[in-house]
């Protein structure tokens, strides 16, 4: 087989396949959050659908779904346990944002911006309330135990990354320590509770999370490349919004060790302190991709992707495994 052929990021993918089998599912999924994020204080529901409203994909609640239906589930309690899994995903992002000082979020002006950091950050502690809410009406104590492990585990890599901000001498591994708990564990925990959810033997549910979580770091590490590649309508944010943040993600990292000591007064300048100017991005984005730094961060995610899809081997072929798979080459096929 052709080696370019055989690359997911060289070929047509979609999620379309995926989006038909769940679209019933999805539909209740969508139905429960609206119905859930209201309240009467009216600042909770305008500022989650300014978030959880318009073009978000719910990529984590359609894999506990895809998991679920791939476990052999026929019921619909998996939906509840989809819709926290999205409101514990839109509560990190809202403290995310604040966090970050981000001003674009799903290509919208962030919430924080219009409504006003406590607002933000306690919005996002109510849509975390009603996660646990929904876990708990699934009478499902696996699955409970699952997302709430992945909530601290979430919180404890936010904290990492914090404390690791702006470190010129991060280094591959502790980074991958870091979107392991602040991205992957929620892709992981989605598809770990959609298998438990319906019934899954050890072996599988163990399956389904190995696989979200290589999906988690697949799709995290695309991000990270289209910072440095990409445009506003494909990222959901500026293009830079990293760098200008003073994040080390993993082109960043492997730019400043591969440009070494030549580079390292510019480094310093813009990553450290922060001293930016509008053309220090330009350059940034030019070392990041003559370094080669690009071409490494995608063939890595590529990896993982590859990982995910071999972990689902321990399901029939069907239509749910097809999808997922799928899936795992979506998150690597995502270009500028």
């Amino acid at each position: 087989m052709d080696a370019a052929a055989a690359d997911p990021r060289t070929k047509p993918v979609s999620l379309d396949n995926l989006l038909k089998l769940a679209a019933a599912d999805m539909a209740g999924v969508d139905g429960l959050i609206r119905d859930r994020m209201q309240s009467p204080v009216s600042v909770i529901p305008a500022l989650a659908e300014h978030l959880i409203g318009g073009s978000a994909k719910r990529l984590r609640p359609l894999l506990t779904v895809a998991a679920a239906r791939l476990a052999g589930s026929t019921e619909d309690h998996c939906r509840k346990l989809a819709a926290a899994v999205e409101f514990i995903h839109t509560a990190t992002l809202l403290h995310d944002d604040v966090v970050d000082s981000s001003e674009l979020r799903r290509g919208k002006v962030a919430a924080h911006l219009i409504w006003g950091a406590p607002s933000s950050v306690l919005v996002g502690d109510f849509l975390f309330a009603r996660a646990f809410e929904l876990m708990v009406e699934t009478g499902s104590m696996s699955a409970l135990e699952i997302l709430a492990r992945a909530s601290r585990v979430i919180a404890e890599g936010e904290v990492l990354q914090l404390t690791r901000a702006h470190d010129l001498d991060l280094d591959e591994a502790v980074y991958l320590e870091i979107i392991k708990a602040k991205t992957a564990e929620l892709f992981a925990a989605a598809a770990e509770a959609g298998g438990v959810c319906a019934g899954a033997s050890p072996e599988r549910a163990a399956a389904l999370r190995r696989y979200g979580q290589e999906l988690g770091l697949a799709f995290q590490l695309v991000d990270d490349a289209l910072d440095y590649s990409g445009a506003s309508d494909t990222l959901g944010k500026n293009p830079g919004d990293d760098f200008r943040e003073g994040k080390a993600t993993l082109p960043l990292i492997l730019a400043i060790h591969r440009t070494g000591a030549q580079e390292r007064e510019f480094w310093m300048r813009t990553v450290d302190a922060r001293d930016q100017s509008e053309a220090d991005f330009e350059r940034a984005r030019t070392l990041v991709h003559d370094s080669g730094a690009l071409d490494v961060t995608l063939e890595t995610a590529a990896g993982y992707a590859q990982s995910a899809k071999a972990a689902l081997s321990v399901f029939p072929a069907n239509d749910w495994r097809v999808a997922m798979e799928d899936l795992a080459d979506f998150a690597v096929a995502r270009r500028s």
